[in-house]
């Protein structure tokens, strides 16, 4: 599958906001957002004025990039968010929340979603006692991530572990810091999305 391999401080300038994508850096002063607020590229310093399509198409952007999805996985989200009862995006960013790399980053087990989906991959985590190395399995209530034993010997697993309490974990998610695993128990709403989108504009994008 094809995936985004340059810097990743990169998309942040180009959304012009903080995506949070290289964890603890992006706290620093060494963030690419606080020392170059331009976008990157030849002309990244002009001042462009976006018609309406552009604005919808930045806003898509900067989601898909949040949560480190594909342009053709983000669309799925919305397709299924669309069958669902209730609104549209906010269904879509429930959706986008309840990926297992997300939920891992939630649970303050990873300092980036990114990362998250390394240690999914590197096979360090259980879904509900069973193996878990898909970082888009949607997780339901009731479901359970934990972190294998054999993980916690890591050195980086355990600077994680160390800091695990350390952050708000949103309120759909039940962390149990002293066994490092989480309790989904309840589905994410919209005022649990921490990030200020403006989902409608994805919405309209999507529907023209």
């Amino acid at each position: 599958m094809a995936k985004y391999t340059g810097p990743a401080c990169r998309l942040c300038r180009r959304e012009g906001t903080k995506l949070f994508l290289k964890g603890e850096r992006c706290l620093t002063g060494k963030c690419a957002i606080e020392r170059r607020r331009n976008a990157p590229g030849q002309h990244g310093a002009g001042n462009k004025m976006m018609r309406e399509y552009g604005i919808q198409l930045r806003e898509k952007q900067k989601a898909r990039r949040y949560y480190g999805v594909l342009e053709g996985q983000f669309r799925s989200y919305f397709e299924m968010a669309e069958k669902q009862a209730g609104v549209t995006g906010e269904n879509m960013l429930s959706l986008l929340e309840r990926r297992l790399d997300n939920v891992v980053y939630r649970m303050g087990l990873a300092a980036s979603r990114r990362e998250a989906r390394q240690m999914l991959r590197n096979d360090y985590f259980t879904l509900n006692g069973k193996k878990a190395n898909i970082p888009s399995i949607l997780v339901r209530e009731g479901d359970v991530v934990t972190l294998k034993d054999d993980s916690k010997k890591l050195v980086r697993v355990k600077q994680l572990l160390d800091s695990m309490g350390d952050q708000t974990t949103p309120k759909w998610l039940n962390v149990d810091v002293a066994n490092a695993s989480a309790t989904v128990v309840a589905l994410p709403k919209r005022e649990d999305v921490d990030f200020p989108f403006e989902e409608q504009l994805i919405v309209e994008l999507y529907s023209k």
